[in-house]
């Protein structure tokens, strides 16, 4: 590694054999950053999308009023800590995904796009909206985009009737024929992000040789932290102590599930047992792959539609699909909250650690637009309209949080993407059924 006493560049690796790790943004990159108009001014943006399944019990997820976010919704409510950087749209509407299936809502949700309806080969969507804007913003980075998924995607026969499974298996389209599957095991992403050469079997079996991938790049890590300054030296020292408890994780529960001689099926080997477990450890992977700079933009199904999964650790025993089937029954409709409201505490801890993260002048929460929901919206009659969706973060100071955009009428969700897109400065006059821009969202001093 070539180390300038001037500036690091902002590409700077941490190189082992088999290894490399990219670094978080350090005051000495400033100078080289500033060389490339890479500054406070101009700070990276990213983008993300988390896809929960089965809409929401609409009455306990709506906050009250518009305008100002005032007050939040029993289902919102774990947002709180970060409410000043939060704008809850309602009254989006996916009109492309009718006749209404779960393969429709999750095949939308990015694309906005209608699925052709088949069992077979030939399916055809849409580019979703990630991946458009993964060509732009994602070309300065290592991996273009990162897709992540809880659940396995070996799922055949659980598929709606006259739909392809990939349409319910993938968010992310590269093109109208080319969806591109998600990673669920920690492990397989974590080699993604710090691995380097040979295939997959390959790195596995690296990877089961040493303790530690910090382990290789030692020597590296040792050089740079004699280069830097004492604030440098922390910032270095915290990040790779993250990647270090991270990777424990990982190593953690692969050796449980060796040790586990009935292994669970509704889970890939070598992940947590525990959902929330599972879900922090991919969430916290998405804050690594930011914080170093290794992708800006990703996509995670924190759930796949037609799930079965019970959470009995909140007090839901009985799965989630037939929980959604409610029919008005206000015990069903209590616990579909309760669901709505778990997953948001989930993504609500994602938030607070990019907020506790520094980026520059401001934190990863500061420099990231995260889009949080689902192509469903009530799931007891699988319409596509009133969607539940939520928008955190600054945008790079490009968005004012702290609001609620209540449309009276229907809107298009593609206005909602067509925005987040020119937010992170890609811009289109229009995209799939979109009517224009949601202008409310922005912050018209910054712009």
């Amino acid at each position: 590694m070539m180390i300038s006493k001037k500036a690091l560049p902002r590409r700077t690796f941490l190189r082992g054999v088999g290894a490399t790790v990219a670094l978080p943004l350090l005051d000495a990159m400033v100078p080289s950053m500033t060389a490339l108009a890479n500054t406070a001014a101009r700070p990276v943006r990213r983008l993300g999308f988390v896809y929960i399944p089965m809409g929401s019990n609409i009455a306990m997820w709506t906050p009250p009023g518009e305008g100002k976010l005032a007050q939040l919704s029993p289902s919102l409510g774990p947002l709180a800590s970060v409410k000043d950087q939060l704008t809850v749209v309602s009254n989006l509407e996916l009109r492309n995904a009718y006749p209404g299936t779960h393969a429709t809502s999750n095949a939308s949700f990015l694309s906005a796009a209608k699925a052709k309806w088949t069992e077979s080969t030939d399916y055809y969507l849409g580019t979703t909206v990630d991946q458009i804007a993964a060509r732009q913003i994602g070309q300065e980075t290592r991996l273009p985009s990162l897709e992540l998924a809880m659940d396995l995607l070996d799922m055949v026969g659980q598929c709606d009737n006259g739909y392809a499974c990939v349409y319910q298996n993938n968010l992310s389209w590269s093109s109208p024929t080319s969806p591109l599957p998600p990673e669920a095991h920690p492990r397989m992403v974590f080699e993604r992000l710090f691995g380097e050469g040979g295939t997959a079997a390959q790195r596995r079996a690296a990877l089961g040789r040493r303790a530690s991938l910090l382990d290789w790049v030692r020597d590296d890590i040792a050089r740079l932290q004699r280069e830097l300054g004492p604030g440098d030296r922390a910032r270095v020292g915290e990040y790779l102590e993250t990647v270090r408890e991270v990777e424990r994780r990982i190593q953690r529960a692969e050796a449980e599930t060796e040790q586990n001689a009935l292994p669970d099926l509704d889970r890939p080997i070598g992940v947590p047992a525990a959902y929330e477990d599972h879900a922090r450890l991919m969430f916290d992977l998405q804050v690594l792959a930011l914080q170093g700079d290794v992708t800006r933009v990703i996509t995670f199904q924190l759930a796949r539609e037609s799930s079965n999964r019970t959470y009995p650790e909140i007090g839901v025993p009985d799965p989630h699909h037939p929980i959604s089937h409610h029919g008005n029954d206000p015990e069903k409709l209590a616990m579909l909250a309760k669901i709505n409201q778990y997953h948001v505490s989930l993504f609500a801890h994602f938030l607070e650690r990019l907020a506790s993260v520094p980026d520059g002048e401001g934190s990863l929460l500061d420099h990231s637009l995260y889009m949080y929901g689902s192509g469903m919206g009530n799931p007891n009659v699988h319409d596509h309209v009133n969607l539940p969706v939520v928008v955190a973060g600054g945008g790079a100071a490009r968005t004012a949080g702290g609001r609620h955009i209540r449309y009276a009428e229907p809107t298009p969700m593609a206005n909602l993407h067509l925005t987040l897109l020119d937010t992170v400065g890609v811009e289109l006059d229009t995209w799939s059924d979109s009517t224009g821009t949601i202008d409310t969202l922005l912050d018209p001093v910054a712009l």
